[in-house]
């Protein structure tokens, strides 16, 4: 994995900050890509900045952060060949990395405890697609 770009609404900046830490303490490369604070901001745009990030940097990861993860899933799923998973613990984490290739992970930071949101984030990053027929023919349906 090359890049792995971050971006939150103001609800997800903490939540944000805690996972960049890790990430660069792992020697991931990371792209923050806002926001900075927590004065209010519409998640689409950041959602979008993401997933447009992704989809020109084919080897990326995205990580996306708002309230509930829910809006910036929505937002980011409508990017062509983006395959964003909203994941609230380390199994459907691990099973949208093996069986879905997700490229965007999506978190929210007011349903998921920090702690949680590292356990994901990590199992995440070191799950790799289990490849195979049945899963790159359901894969190519998504779009």
């Amino acid at each position: 994995m090359n890049n792995i770009y971050l971006a939150s609404d103001h609800a997800g900046v903490e939540m944000k900050k805690t996972l960049k830490e890790l990430l660069e303490r792992n020697k991931y490369a990371v792209y923050d890509l806002g926001t900075k604070n927590d004065t209010s901001v519409d998640y689409p745009d950041y959602a979008k900045k993401i997933a447009k990030a992704v989809q020109n940097d084919t080897k990326s990861k995205g990580i996306l952060i708002c309230g509930t993860g829910i809006g910036m899933c929505m937002t980011a799923n409508k990017i062509k060949g983006i395959r964003a998973a909203l994941c609230y613990n380390v199994l459907t984490a691990k099973l949208s990395r093996e069986h879905n290739d997700a490229n965007i992970l999506c978190l929210g930071a007011r349903t998921t405890t920090i702690d949680m949101a590292k356990k994901i984030t990590v199992a995440w990053i070191k799950t790799k697609h289990e490849g195979g027929e049945r899963h790159a023919r359901r894969i190519k349906k998504i779009g």
